[in-house]
């Protein structure tokens, strides 16, 4: 796996740096000489080159007019943009509501035709009761410090998980064992998912596998959460931020990790089982 699952999109922002700098130094222009230009301290012309700090459109502009590059200055725009929207905070994208969020995801589940979801720690979201979703989510709100839709959210994190019964989708769900048995919400709550999970592991667009703790001797570690959209987009959710990786080699890596981790997981009745003795362990 990459050092950082973030590593695409600080790539992208480094190149964009790269560019900015190669642009100033071919104008022949010290870092002191183009703040002075660009009507800004020398520090931040630093911390731009150096990825520190993503250049605004208008920063851009200005530094391309100064280097007599102003054609260069959409193509560095573009590319600066789609740099910083692969990195994206939590509190950003939800700063309109967790409600928002979820319906921010249709279009991408919608034009999606093969799904790899990987979860360690959590019911993957396709997967989630409207109970157990409210209970995450209201956490999260909580956690960053955002106002709490949970329940409006909640209610289109199931919407939009109709997907699954759509025709044209096929769906592959692994998840470790610990996720069937750090509960959210009440034991009711959490038996519903649980019971959940029983039906949706028997529809024919799913294949729902579970690791077990148990598995002697790994060959991989357990991972952080990531999705797979075609071959096109792996969304990784980490503590801050979601990544979205795009770079052709990371996804490769992505899928590597997958189907190793798939080979470790158990399926029909053996994952029957293991969920049935989650939901044995509530009472």
């Amino acid at each position: 796996m990459p050092t950082s699952p973030s590593s695409s999109a600080q790539a992208a922002r480094e190149n964009v740096a790269r560019q900015l700098r190669e642009l100033r130094k071919e104008a022949g222009l010290t870092v002191t000489e183009l703040a002075d230009r660009c009507g800004w301290h020398h520090a931040k012309t630093s911390r731009i080159e150096n990825a520190k700090t993503p250049p605004s459109p208008t920063d851009i502009r200005l530094w391309c007019r100064t280097c007599d590059a102003v054609s260069q200055a959409a193509d560095l725009i573009a590319a600066s943009r789609h740099a910083e929207s692969m990195y994206t905070e939590w509190r950003r994208r939800v700063r309109t509501g967790l409600r928002q969020l979820q319906d921010s995801y249709v279009p991408l589940y919608k034009s999606t035709r093969l799904f790899r979801v990987y979860c360690s720690t959590l019911v993957p979201g396709l997967l989630q009761t409207e109970g157990y979703a409210q209970a995450l989510l209201s956490a999260n709100a909580r956690f960053h410090d955002v106002p709490d839709d949970a329940a409006e959210a909640a209610t289109a994190r199931l919407e939009r998980s109709q997907v699954i019964h759509e025709q044209g989708h096929r769906f592959v769900f692994l998840v470790e064992e610990a996720a069937l048995n750090y509960q959210l919400g009440d034991a009711d709550a959490m038996a519903a998912q649980l019971g959940h999970l029983l039906t949706a592991g028997a529809l024919p667009s799913v294949s729902l596998g579970v690791i077990p703790a148990s598995t002697p001797e790994r060959r991989l570690w357990a991972q952080e959460t990531f999705s797979m959209y075609d071959d096109t987009l792996v969304s990784v959710e980490l503590l801050s931020a979601q990544v979205n990786v795009t770079q052709p080699s990371e996804i490769g890596l992505y899928l590597k990790a997958f189907e190793e981790l798939r080979t470790m997981a158990v399926y029909g009745q053996a994952a029957r089982a293991l969920i049935v003795t989650a939901i044995d362990a509530l009472n």
